[in-house]
This record gives structure tokens, C-alpha cells and sequence, in this order.
């Protein structure tokens, strides 16, 4: 790797400008999404606050991604709004929208053999031509040291494995340093100890001051790691509140059509939401 790059940790990386105080990363007012006939996402309320990271949840079909989508501008709504640092999303220019919210969706392709370096430095696009251009080098060093692929920087990103590419993708949007972090099913693709990384950089990122929204299937890592968890379901807003709260073993049997119990850890009391099987490791019916 080039010896430009230094070891600084992520809390260290320059960022971009913050959200105006008391203004919400993101929201959405009534909104709502058609394809089609069909109503993905059925008039949604929801905010996104700065120093907070906001899980969504749900079983699949349930609009999360589309409403992640939504909040990010890349999918306009049919009906109700969106705001983006306090102003309508189409009020954005698409530079000026890239240098306040970073997306990561839940697939990343290229069609070119860029290296892993290339593809994280992609991120600092939006900041060229402007004063932020001079923190490029820090930003990218510390959003590789972040996701831990700084060993990768010289490698195709196109010979790397799947929970490799989503490390790199997620560096790429670290980089990016917009105060609205939006990130689609970041840990699918990763190992245990990967997972926790992610949502360990997504809470400092947090703590820095960012608003950050992130997709989740594990239940569990959204009670660990999540200030807030939004519960959807066929496009609707079920809940939205602290982790306790939202994890109710009633309304998740409900929503999952599956029977769920929540208990505490025994050791950070933080909860765990567990399907309930039968002893012989079978589904409970």
C-alpha cells in the first residue's frame, strides 16, 4: 500500500459539514411508495436524528430497503415527503445531495478492475473542487483502517470474496464523510466478527455527531447496537422506539408469523430475540 496512507483510527478522520443543530438527518412525512399497483411503502413517519443509529427491521417484502431508499432520495415517494438535512430531497442537486447523506446499498459490482484503493477513493468524489478535497488522504486511510481492508488497497476488488467486497463497499462509504449514513444489510455478507465491527463503527460514527440508518435482519445486533429500532411491515410503520420497547415477543410473533421470545443477556442485559423451536431443534408450532 502506498505510503501515503496513515494508521489513523476512524474517530480521527476529517469530516464533512455537520447537520444544522436540532435538524433531523433524514425524514419522511406520509411516505409512500408504488410500483405498479403495488404499495411498497404505505405513508411512513419517521425521523432520523443526529448521534443516533436507527435499525430497520422486519421480515422480507416488508419495505425497509424501499424506505431506506427513500430517506437516501434514490427512490422518490408516490405520495407524503422527504427531507434531507432540513430540506425537501428534490431540493438537493445530486453533488450537494453526496455530500450530505452516504448510501451503501446491498449490492456492490463494478464493471471496471479497479483496485480496492480505487474503489474506496471513489467516495471522496463529491468533495472535489471544494476545501474538504485537502482531507481525501486521511478520509480514505481512515475508512480502510475502519473496515479493516487496508491490506487489501492493491488488490482487484473483483478477486476479492463476497464479505471482502462488502468491507471494501462499506470503506467507500465511510469515506464518503456525510453526516447521514444509510447502509442496506452492511453485515449479510460477513463473518461474526465482522458484524461487529460494522455496527461498532456505525456507533461511533453516531457518536461523532452523524445520523446513521441501517437495515438489519439479526435482531440481536439491532437490540446491541441500535438507539432506535423501526419495526415494518407490508410497507407500514409498526413501532418505532428504544430496542425494549420495539421487541415485543407478541407483536414480533405477529409480524414474523413465527413464535418469538425475548430475554435478557445474562451479562449486558441487553436483549436477545430468540425463535422459539422444540427440543428437538424444530420450529415451535
Amino acid at each position: 500500500m502506498s505510503s501515503r496512507f496513515s494508521r489513523r483510527g476512524q474517530r480521527g478522520a476529517p469530516a464533512g459539514p455537520a447537520l444544522p443543530p436540532g435538524t433531523p438527518g433524514a425524514e419522511a412525512h406520509g411516505a409512500t411508495v408504488r410500483l405498479g399497483r403495488r404499495t411498497v411503502l404505505d405513508g411512513v413517519d419517521l425521523a432520523l436524528a443526529p448521534g443516533e443509529v436507527l435499525a430497520l427491521v422486519g421480515p422480507n417484502g416488508a419495505g425497509k430497503s424501499t424506505l431506506l431508499a427513500a430517506l437516501a432520495a434514490d427512490t422518490p415517494v408516490s405520495g407524503g415527503s422527504v427531507h434531507i438535512a432540513g430540506r425537501p430531497a428534490g431540493a438537493w442537486t445530486a453533488r450537494e445531495l453526496a455530500t450530505r447523506r452516504a448510501v451503501l446499498p446491498q449490492a456492490a459490482t463494478l464493471a471496471f478492475p479497479f483496485t480496492v484503493e480505487e474503489v474506496v477513493r471513489m467516495g471522496r468524489a463529491p468533495w472535489a473542487g471544494t476545501p474538504h478535497e485537502d482531507d481525501d488522504e486521511a478520509a480514505v486511510a481512515a475508512a480502510m483502517t475502519g473496515a479493516e481492508v487496508t491490506d487489501l488497497a492493491a488488490r482487484p476488488f473483483s478477486s476479492l470474496s463476497g464479505g471482502e467486497r462488502a468491507r471494501v463497499a462499506l470503506a467507500r462509504v465511510l469515506a464518503q464523510r456525510a453526516p447521514v449514513l444509510l447502509l442496506d444489510e452492511p453485515t449479510a455478507a460477513l463473518d461474526l466478527r465482522h458484524q461487529e465491527l460494522v455496527l461498532r463503527l456505525c456507533r461511533e460514527r453516531a457518536a461523532e455527531g452523524e445520523a446513521v440508518a441501517v437495515v438489519l435482519h439479526d435482531l440481536a445486533l439491532a437490540a446491541a447496537y441500535a438507539h432506535r429500532i423501526a419495526l415494518l411491515d407490508a410497507g407500514r410503520l409498526i413501532s418505532a422506539g428504544a430496542p425494549a420497547e420495539v421487541l415485543d415477543p407478541a407483536v414480533l410473533t405477529r409480524v414474523y408469523q413465527h413464535p418469538v421470545e425475548s430475554v435478557p443477556h445474562p451479562r449486558t442485559g441487553a436483549r436477545l430475540v430468540l425463535p422459539v423451536r422444540d427440543t428437538g431443534g424444530h420450529p415451535a408450532k
